[in-house]
């Protein structure tokens, strides 16, 4: 059974950057599909990237686009979401998660695995 463990959340200045990790524990990351989504108060939670294993093609919202770039350390079993160019429209609480698939997956219900949730905040 792999768990998810996020860390890297927390308040940061319009324009300012973050990296969020998850590590993965259980089982090998690298056998999965890997994403982060995120959802805003009285929102539905929505992509943000993903990578898939056997290509590690990746998909990003288009909200997010050249300012995140996702990527994965198979051998530390461990994926980041780092964030440039920060927005407060970026606040939301961030989950990591896995799918069994292993070609990129961009919905929810097709992944398997989820972190706790990490809040940034993005605020002057």
């Amino acid at each position: 059974q792999l768990r998810l463990v996020e860390s890297g959340g927390g308040l940061v200045e319009p324009g300012g950057s973050l990296r969020l990790s998850c590590e993965g524990h259980g089982s090998p990351l690298g056998y999965y599909a890997v994403g982060w989504f995120r959802q805003a108060p009285g929102k539905e939670r929505e992509v943000v990237a993903c990578i898939g294993s056997s290509d590690n093609l990746t998909h990003y919202a288009d909200s997010v686009q050249d300012r995140f770039t996702i990527s994965r350390d198979n051998a530390k079993s461990t994926m980041y979401l780092q964030m440039n160019d920060l927005k407060p429209e970026d606040t939301a609480v961030y989950y990591c998660a896995a799918s069994s698939l292993t070609i990129v997956v961009i919905t929810a219900d097709m992944y398997d695995f989820w972190g706790q949730g990490t809040q940034v905040t993005v605020s002057s």
